[in-house]
């Protein structure tokens, strides 16, 4: 174990702060059981599915990052499902068009929404996260700590002295360009050029001047702990963060239609500003999400838990499209009259609740809609 590793945190366990496991998260990556018992990272990797040449190319040179990645696709499947808890489309379309190693999910790659416009910034970003933290903890043999954050430098509280292990950010930002752009590189036409743009707009959130998604941590040495000499490394912030500043951009991202040359955008409205790098874009207003609908990935409401005292999107009106909704009641245990004991416990009791959960229902027609 390096020395270094010790002041690291591990990879935060996908899930954790509330953000539900997605039943669309189970990844058609290799097990690292599977990776030993072939032993040749060829075989390994013409087995994953999705994999364009290029992908198939970078895991037989780097098949420990495949690993990583997986983790890249579970937290950022959770963190989407998470943002779009209350909304129509909750981001378990994915459960049809499964996320594959290269980011996205199959299903989601010929759409042109806003909705796509944020699984392929937060899918590149879940890359960037997953290979940053692995080249950290020592998991991939291509890279280390940022080889940039050495000596002395001085920040508000004064001088103090590189050390520890610093996010390589650099390194995850260069790795998944390469890796998750390869499959739109191959197409020319006006979705791959979209989803180029998103993938970099969620790459470039790791670099962002304003939030810095790169946290400075520090540890003190001196006498009783105080902070003479300090010693500070980088580290990336939790991935919630993350998906908290790409939400914004979701809600903020801007309509374009193609240039005339075909090599670029420009806004589909005049009055609005031209987009940046750092902005979404997407080519198609959203539909409205309410019956299941296989053109653009919608499951539709039907089943799904709505807030009955809600005035919000998640509220039964918006959630059920109007349909209505049923009610049944169940009974569930929770903690009730918890106790602070001195000291320092709390204790509670377990009591019965009866609560009314109300879920949308189905149209008169629940089958799949197709336009082809």
């Amino acid at each position: 174990l390096r020395p270094s590793l010790l002041h690291r945190p591990s990879l935060p366990r996908v899930g954790a702060r509330g953000s539900p496991r997605a039943p669309g998260a189970a990844l058609p990556l290799p097990s690292r059981r599977y990776m030993g018992a072939v032993g040749s990272s060829r075989v390994m990797c013409d087995n994953v599915p999705g994999l364009v040449s290029r992908q198939r190319q970078l895991c037989r040179r780097h098949p420990e990052a495949m690993l990583s990645i997986g983790r890249g696709v579970a937290a950022w499947t959770a963190e989407c499902q998470h943002q779009f808890r209350r909304h129509r489309w909750d981001c378990n379309a994915l459960e049809r068009g499964q996320p594959s190693a290269g980011g996205a999910a199959e299903g989601q790659r010929g759409f042109r929404h806003r909705e796509s416009a944020f699984v392929h910034a937060i899918s590149s970003a879940g890359v960037v996260f997953a290979i940053t933290r692995a080249c950290s903890q020592g998991e991939l043999k291509s890279c280390s700590c940022d080889p940039k954050k050495k000596g002395s430098a001085k920040d508000s509280k004064g001088h103090f002295d590189w050390g520890g292990c610093s996010d390589n950010i650099d390194y995850g930002i260069k790795f998944a360009r390469a890796f998750v752009d390869a499959k739109e590189r191959k197409g020319k036409d006006a979705r791959a050029l979209m989803n180029l743009h998103n993938n970099r707009a969620g790459r470039k959130v790791g670099v962002h001047p304003v939030e810095r998604f790169l946290k400075q941590e520090c540890k003190c040495h001196g006498v009783s702990g105080s902070c003479t000499l300090r010693t500070c490394w980088l580290a990336m912030a939790d991935f919630r963060k993350t998906g908290d500043y790409l939400w914004k951009k979701y809600n903020g991202a801007i309509q374009v239609v193609m240039n005339q040359d075909g090599t670029g955008f420009t806004v589909a409205n005049k009055k609005f500003k031209k987009p940046t790098k750092n902005d979404l874009v997407y080519f198609e207003s959203s539909p409205d999400y309410c019956i299941r609908d296989r053109d653009v990935g919608s499951l539709g409401t039907a089943g799904r838990v709505c807030n009955q005292t809600s005035r919000g999107m998640d509220s039964c009106e918006v959630m059920c499209c109007g349909r209505g909704y049923d009610t049944s009641r169940v009974s569930r245990m929770t903690k009730c009259e918890c106790k602070f004991h001195w000291c320092c416990a709390v204790r509670c009791q377990d009591c019965l609740e009866v609560v009314d959960i109300h879920t949308c229902k189905a149209p008169k027609s629940a089958g799949w809609t197709s336009r082809t």
